[in-house]
């Protein structure tokens, strides 16, 4: 009798605490009629989506009205540090959701660059299992936080010069671009749970874009649209020691104009870069007007990735739709090429089928920014050496012993310039079947 009520007591007490994981809460944020102590229900909000994540169990889902949202006391990191997820681009009364009428805006302005984190919206969930992180609908610009030229490098129709590295500064602004990428997850982070990113706007990153370091599970990035990001739009890398133990799922994403590393325009600038210990299905996404490739497979143990590379759709990425290695080289292929196909032979290649290249250039007509667009196609790179080794002042050098020296005088046309975020909006849905469609 002792057993079976012992039993008993058992499996009431596991199905009450199973209850009690598995149970999840509804919480709001509103920024223009949200409190600080909320309490956090639909009629009497939050203000801040911090203040939120501190009342917030995991699994819990923060539903956040339109409206522009900063860190603790102002700051421009926002802190995610629960398994949470993360629901934005809400009317003020939460009854319907519109990305561009309601945006849901993580956008802060250069006089915030002191309190930089290394993310604009970083993700620091528990080390172990957990629920899935889920990041929904939000608009993660640093259009506003970047320092630009005020005149150098300013095509006709483009609203700013160009992108000034640190720790140049236009005249008009405090501090110096941050480089803070817009979605980030460090390294060190051993949380294994799920982290999905859906339905958002990336732009006018000052670094990657999205940069998430994970420990075990899966990342999915859908539907998002990624404009004008610095280096690469997104990198999803493997923090543990196995191959295999993080699956990434880039699909339905439109990746357009990301940059250089640096204004010479030599080096990076791609879409989304397949990582060592990775799995990585990449499908049905839009890869277009990347300074360097759309899919960078270039760096790390090709032994240690299985990619698949699907029903992709490229045009005009400057050095290649693509760039693979091929011990020893590195190949920078287009998909209309014979050897884009071939590809599916290389190391770590798991399939290479029904990527195409963009047919009807008409079909983004009115989506993409003409004077942006035009600029970015006319995009050029100088440099003038103005050395004299037989000047009075080299001649007085050499004979103290000094080295000669001359000046280089670099020009571009146009680097990272801002991309206007009104115009980012229009992209969702632009092309069918492909790339960011409408928002959801």
């Amino acid at each position: 009798m002792k057993k079976l009520l012992l039993s008993v007591m058992c499996l009431v007490l596991g199905a009450a605490l199973f209850g009690a994981v598995s149970q999840s809460s509804d919480i709001y944020v509103s920024q223009s009629t949200g409190k600080k102590k909320g309490p956090g229900t639909k009629e009497a909000p939050f203000k801040s989506i911090t203040d939120a994540v501190k009342k917030a169990s995991p699994g819990d889902t923060i539903h956040i009205a339109g409206g522009t949202y900063v860190g603790m006391l102002g700051a421009s990191e926002i802190i995610i540090d629960k398994a949470v997820t993360l629901v934005g681009s809400y009317a003020p009364d939460f009854s319907t959701r519109d990305i561009a009428k309601y945006p849901t805006l993580i956008q802060p302005t250069n006089d915030k660059n002191g309190t930089k984190g290394i993310g604009l919206l970083t993700l620091k969930p528990p080390a172990g299992p957990g629920p899935d992180l889920v990041v929904d609908g939000l608009v993660i610009d640093q259009s506003f936080m970047n320092s630009y030229h005020d005149v150098k490098g300013k095509p006709e129709g483009v609203e700013t010069g160009m992108w000034l590295e640190p720790p140049s500064k236009g005249s008009k602004d405090a501090f110096a671009s941050a480089k803070s990428y817009s979605i980030y997850k460090e390294t060190q982070n051993r949380f294994e749970g799920n982290v999905i990113i859906r339905n958002c706007i990336i732009s006018n990153a000052g670094n990657f874009g999205v940069n998430i370091s994970h420990y075990k599970g899966e990342v999915k990035i859908l539907n998002n649209v990624f404009v004008a990001c610095r280096m690469e739009s997104c990198e999803v890398s493997c923090s543990s020691a196995a191959a295999g133990d993080v699956k990434a799922e880039f699909a339905n994403n439109t990746v357009l104009f990301t940059w250089s590393r640096t204004d010479d325009l030599g080096d990076m600038g791609y879409g989304f870069r397949c990582m060592s210990k990775v799995t990585s299905d990449i499908h049905h996404n839009i890869f277009g007007l990347n300074v360097y490739a759309g899919v960078g497979n270039d760096k790390g143990d090709p032994k240690t990735k299985n990619i698949k590379l699907d029903n992709n759709l490229f045009f005009l990425n400057k050095k290649a739709d693509v760039t693979a290695v091929k011990s020893p080289n590195i190949l920078y292929l287009r998909v209309d090429s014979d050897e884009f196909e071939d590809m599916a032979d290389f190391p770590g290649m798991e399939s290479v089928e029904d990527n195409v290249s963009l047919k009807d250039p008409a079909v983004f007509k009115g989506a993409i920014n003409e004077a942006y667009l035009t600029a970015f196609l006319n995009v050029s790179y100088s440099e003038k050496v103005d050395y004299d080794e037989n000047s009075p002042a080299n001649l007085f050098r050499s004979a103290m012993g000094m080295n000669k020296v001359g000046k280089i005088e670099t020009k571009v046309s146009m680097y990272a310039n801002r991309y206007p975020l009104a115009d980012v909006y229009k992209l969702f849905g632009a092309v069918t079947g492909h790339g960011a469609q409408a928002f959801r």
